[in-house]
C-alpha cells in the first residue's frame, strides 16, 4: 500500500482538537489541493471560507451545538459558488443566464464540486498530521450564517471543515462491504442480496459501537439510519433558502 492509500485507509473523524492554530502555509497547501481537484466544464463553482474571528467561531459553535466548531486549528466553510462566473457578464448577460444558474443541473455541479474539493482538502490535511472532521450541522441555521458570510446570490454554504491537531485517538468506523456498494453493469437487483450485506454489516457496526474508545452503544447502521429518516427533523427550510438565493429552482 503506498502512501496516499494509507492515509485515506487511516481516515477517522477528529472532535478534540489540541490549542494549536494551523500555520499559514499549511492552511494555503490545502486550499491549494482542494482546487486540484477535479471541476465540471473547469467551472470551479466553490469557495472556501475560513473562519478566523474568534467571535463568529463561537456564534458558529452555538448555532451547531457543537464544541468543536469553536475550538480547533482552522474552521472553514464550503460553499457552492456560481456568483464568480458571473461576474464579468454585462447585465443583459447576467439576465440570459438565470435559467442556466438557476436550474438543478448547475445546482448539482457546484455541489459536487465543493465536495470534491472538501475531499483533497482533507487528504491534504491528514497528510500534514492533522485531524479532520466535516460538519453538516451549519445549516440547522443557514439564514442566520449566510448573514454572518455576507453571501451573495448564487452562493450558498453547503458544510464546514474542522482540522487541527488531534488531541484524542478514534477508532476507524468500518465500511460497508464492497458488494454492497460497488455493482457492475446493473444496480444489484435482489432486495434478498443487500440484505445479507446489510446484516452482515450491522453485525460488524454492533460490534464496533459496543466496543470503540469512547461513546460506545447499543446501535447498528441500519437501525440509526431508519430512525433518523423518521425522526420528522425540519429539512425543507434549507430548500426555501436554497432557493432563496436563486438556485435548485428548476
Amino acid at each position: 500500500m503506498n502512501e496516499v492509500l494509507a492515509t485515506m485507509m487511516n481516515h477517522r473523524s477528529i472532535r478534540r482538537f489540541k490549542e494549536e492554530q494551523v500555520p499559514r502555509e499549511q492552511i494555503e497547501q490545502i486550499v491549494r489541493a482542494a482546487q486540484m481537484a477535479s471541476s465540471s466544464n473547469f467551472m470551479q463553482s466553490y469557495s472556501l471560507i475560513g473562519i478566523t474571528e474568534p467571535a463568529m467561531k463561537e456564534e458558529l459553535g452555538a448555532i451547531t451545538g457543537l464544541p468543536y466548531v469553536a475550538t480547533n486549528g482552522h474552521l472553514f466553510i464550503f460553499c457552492a459558488d456560481l456568483h464568480r462566473v458571473t461576474v464579468r457578464g454585462t447585465e443583459e448577460e447576467a439576465k440570459n443566464m438565470e435559467s442556466m444558474l438557476e436550474s438543478s443541473a448547475l445546482y448539482q455541479i457546484a455541489v459536487i464540486d465543493a465536495a470534491l474539493a472538501a475531499q483533497n482538502a482533507a487528504l491534504a490535511a491528514e497528510s500534514l498530521g492533522l485531524g479532520v472532521v466535516i460538519i453538516g450541522a451549519i445549516a440547522k441555521d443557514i439564514a442566520r450564517l449566510d448573514t454572518m458570510l455576507k453571501l451573495p446570490k448564487y452562493v450558498v454554504p453547503l458544510f464546514a471543515m474542522a482540522i487541527g491537531v488531534p488531541d484524542q485517538h478514534t477508532d476507524i468506523k468500518p465500511r460497508l462491504p464492497v458488494p454492497a456498494v460497488y455493482f457492475e453493469n446493473h444496480y444489484m437487483a435482489s432486495r434478498e442480496e443487500q440484505l445479507v450485506q446489510i446484516d452482515q454489516y450491522d453485525e460488524q457496526m454492533s460490534a464496533y459501537y459496543a466496543g470503540r474508545n469512547e461513546n460506545t452503544r447499543n446501535d447498528t447502521w441500519s437501525h440509526k439510519h431508519v430512525a433518523v429518516l423518521q425522526s420528522k427533523v425540519p429539512v425543507h427550510h434549507f430548500t426555501r433558502y436554497v432557493q432563496s438565493k436563486g438556485l435548485n429552482r428548476s
